[in-house]
């Protein structure tokens, strides 16, 4: 089972205020750890929401409508995620609380998210085969 940890925004993420190197260490440490264990699939921080772009759908059936940041709410937002393969959602839970302060200034919060699984949502066969056929194909153009 996959889990996503959200690493929640704040006002120093959102300024684009870089991370000490004291944290940058702790945090090549944990990553390390994570790759011993073989549970790492992915991990990166997030540049603040001044250079994103949201898209959001008003309408059923409209054209999207494109927002430039900055965004509002840095807490509701992200500034980085670690994503893990685990055995249990315990697991995921004790990965998670062995990450440093994501900021490093008492203001960190991780959001635990576990990522479906394809075949949890939908029965249709079909539907599953085009989804493999799919994820096959991306990883072999990783591999080019």
């Amino acid at each position: 089972m996959r889990f996503m940890m959200i690493v929640k925004a704040t006002t120093d993420s959102e300024a684009g205020t870089m991370p000490s190197q004291e944290l940058i260490d702790a945090m090549q440490k944990y990553n390390e750890e994570l790759v011993k264990a073989g549970v790492l699939l992915a991990a990166d921080g997030l540049q603040p929401s001044s250079s994103g772009i949201r898209i959001s759908y008003p309408e059923p059936g409209g054209k999207p409508k494109v927002i430039d940041g900055p965004f509002t709410e840095a807490k509701e937002m992200i500034a980085g995620y670690t994503l893990i393969e685990v055995k249990s959602r315990e697991e995921a839970i004790e990965w998670a609380l062995r990450m440093p302060d994501p900021h490093g200034y008492g203001q960190g919060e991780i959001e635990l998210r576990q990522v479906f699984e394809f075949e949890e949502l939908t029965d249709d066969a079909e539907s599953q085969e085009k989804e493999a056929i799919l994820r096959k194909q991306a990883q072999e153009q990783k591999k080019a």
